[in-house]
């Protein structure tokens, strides 16, 4: 059987005596895409920013499989050690663009910075690299040396998904990353996703309030609620068949819009 790419068990979170997150565990498979679902309070992003080091648990265990097949524990890695991971294997997209970018320098430097600072030294490399991974996000080179500031909202989205993959991660979390984005463009970066995810062979969590977001991209999905997983399964069988009343209210009111 397939080891698992991380492994999180009992994770708990409580915020001045309110519980975030109520023992959550559950496993990510080497070239998956998980989707995690649920109104605003469920405690999705809450988790998102534990499995990423921005936040400590207050319980629970994260261990990640070593590119060696070794399995690292998270929680308990040094912080330098957890920051050469950071760089290197994992990625985050965050919902707002301006988060995970450096607005201040060009849009090459951003994609740059990665490779740079995990050792790369030659700078004519460096904005070759750039360069290609615009290209793969489809970004115009012309605008290569401008900020993000003079970007538009699908395009700077598009650049923080080239600086999070230029490294080539093993696993990048998502946190609503269409959300906000007018509907042709969020159609553009969900095909841009969806190809190169498909094409990197990455392993992806991806948090969305968006059922249609998640049955496109995902193919398992964990449902939560009050901080806690409600249920789990294939994402079709979730959203065609949801067995938790919970669930079969938030796929019946996406229904009742359409």
């Amino acid at each position: 059987m397939t080891t698992p790419l991380i492994r999180a068990e009992g994770i708990s979170k409580s915020f001045g005596g309110i519980r975030a997150l109520r023992d959550v565990g559950f496993e990510l498979y080497p070239g998956e895409v998980l989707g995690i679902v649920g109104e605003s309070g469920s405690g999705k992003t809450t988790l998102l920013n534990i499995l990423s080091g921005a936040l400590a648990p207050d319980s629970g265990e994260l261990f990640l499989l070593g590119r060696d097949g070794s399995e690292l524990d998270f929680f308990r890695l040094r912080e330098r050690e957890r920051r050469a991971l950071l760089r290197s294997d994992i990625g985050f997209v965050h919902q707002d663009p301006s988060l995970g970018l450096r607005m201040r320098v060009s849009a090459g430097a951003n994609v740059a910075e990665r490779p740079l600072s995990s050792g790369l030294r030659d700078y004519g490399s460096a904005r070759k690299l750039a360069a290609e991974w615009m290209g793969k996000v489809e970004l115009p080179l012309s605008r290569m040396d401008s900020k993000p500031s003079e970007y538009s909202g699908g395009m700077r989205q598009r650049l923080q998904i080239a600086r999070n993959l230029v490294s080539g991660p093993r696993l990048v979390y998502m946190d609503e990353p269409t959300g906000g984005l007018d509907v042709s463009v969020q159609a553009r970066v969900l095909d841009l996703i969806r190809g190169l995810s498909s094409e990197l062979g990455l392993s992806v969590v991806l948090v969305t309030h968006d059922l249609g977001v998640a049955r496109l991209l995902t193919e398992r999905l964990l449902v939560m609620k009050d901080g806690s997983i409600i249920e789990r399964g294939l994402s079709d069988q979730v959203l065609d068949d949801p067995q938790e009343p919970y669930t079969q209210l938030l796929v019946s009111s996406i229904l009742g819009e359409a």
